[in-house]
């Protein structure tokens, strides 16, 4: 049994490379909150467990099995994200912490019955592509809606999780995934005039640089 610190090592791992930051030790350090110190230990030990590997000013790349390790926790917090927040009615701002209590202890056969009682869902509530049970994860681009031009219609699929005050603004406004806008207007400040179905709703910057959107006509 791997240890829940090293399932998040694992995870972290993952999710830098997957945007685009250097896998370095400081950076590692910087998303969980440790010091450089302790991450150096930790890549040593996963390296001995051949999870990682690590080449001194090159960075930390996770090897299959690291790779596999990462996909399954990840796999099953979203799954528990989608189960608390369309089953149980937690709100989107709350989900990604009780899921972060949870993934580490959920079985292969719990993870199961949520999957199928979810319907085999393909994306967690913020829109994040959910690992299939074989540990494939479609990793597809999007625009950052900070990034549309007036006149621009777009399809809202991701929404960062990262922060849950800027979730909870996100959900206020009705800019959650599945949602059709059209810029209105772009202000020289960066911030956004939407048209949604809704009606129409002024974004700042930082809130639009935290949708991702697909184009529509």
């Amino acid at each position: 049994m791997l240890t829940q610190a090293i399932q998040d090592y694992l995870k972290v791992i993952y999710k830098l490379r997957g945007a685009g930051d250097g896998v370095t030790t400081t950076a590692i350090a910087d998303r969980m909150g440790v010091s450089a110190a302790s991450v150096t230990n930790m890549i040593k030990k996963l390296a001995r467990l051949r999870l990682v590997e690590h080449t001194p000013y090159r960075g930390v790349l996770l090897t299959p099995g690291g790779e596999k390790v990462a996909l399954e926790v990840i796999r099953h917090h979203r799954l528990l994200e989608l189960y608390l927040s369309d089953v149980l009615g937690v709100s989107l701002d709350k989900v990604d912490e009780e899921a972060e209590r949870l993934e580490h202890v959920l079985s292969e056969e719990l993870e199961e019955r949520i999957a199928q009682t979810l319907g085999d869902p393909t994306h967690d509530p913020h829109g994040h592509p959910i690992p299939s049970r074989e540990g494939r994860l479609d990793e597809s681009s999007f625009t950052v809606l900070a990034d549309l031009r007036r006149g621009a219609a777009a399809t809202i699929v991701h929404v960062s999780d990262q922060d849950a005050g800027v979730l909870r603004r996100l959900a206020a406004d009705g800019l959650l995934p599945g949602t059709h806008v059209r810029v209105v207007r772009v202000d020289e400040e960066g911030g956004m005039r939407l048209r949604l179905d809704a009606g129409e709703r002024h974004v700042s910057r930082e809130l639009a640089r935290a949708v991702q959107v697909a184009a529509r006509d």
